[in-house]
């Protein structure tokens, strides 16, 4: 299922250029464009699920786990090894801008141990 209307569907069906970090014929991740951390990436399903943690459910939790399994991959490739935060924004007061669920990788250097 593909939102028209939608940011990340159109980075995912190449409409719109991204910088690549992984790929499978599920996952997209790439670097985010206003990075917060010296390494900064966004995981996306290629499929549109609507929002955010909030709509995860049984039919679409697989392809969560998926992208967690991506995130750890990709990690490690990067040499994330002293550690990494993963952070999904949902909602309007979560600072969530794009309505397609994502995952945000942040790493590259000691991170806060303050969140916001």
């Amino acid at each position: 299922m593909r939102k028209e209307d939608c940011i990340f569907c159109k980075i995912a069906a190449g409409e719109i250029p991204s910088t690549k970090v992984y790929e499978d014929d599920k996952i997209l991740a790439f670097k985010d464009i206003a990075p917060q951390a010296p390494v900064h990436i966004v995981f996306i399903p290629k499929d549109h699920i609507l929002s955010c943690a909030d709509d995860i459910t049984e039919e679409n939790s697989a392809i969560i786990a998926d992208i967690f399994v991506a995130i750890a991959k990709t990690a490690k490739q990067l040499g994330l090894d002293n550690g990494y935060r993963i952070i999904n924004n949902c909602g309007e007061d979560g600072a969530q801008s794009v309505k397609h669920i994502h995952f945000h990788l942040l790493g590259g250097e000691k991170l806060s141990e303050r969140i916001v």
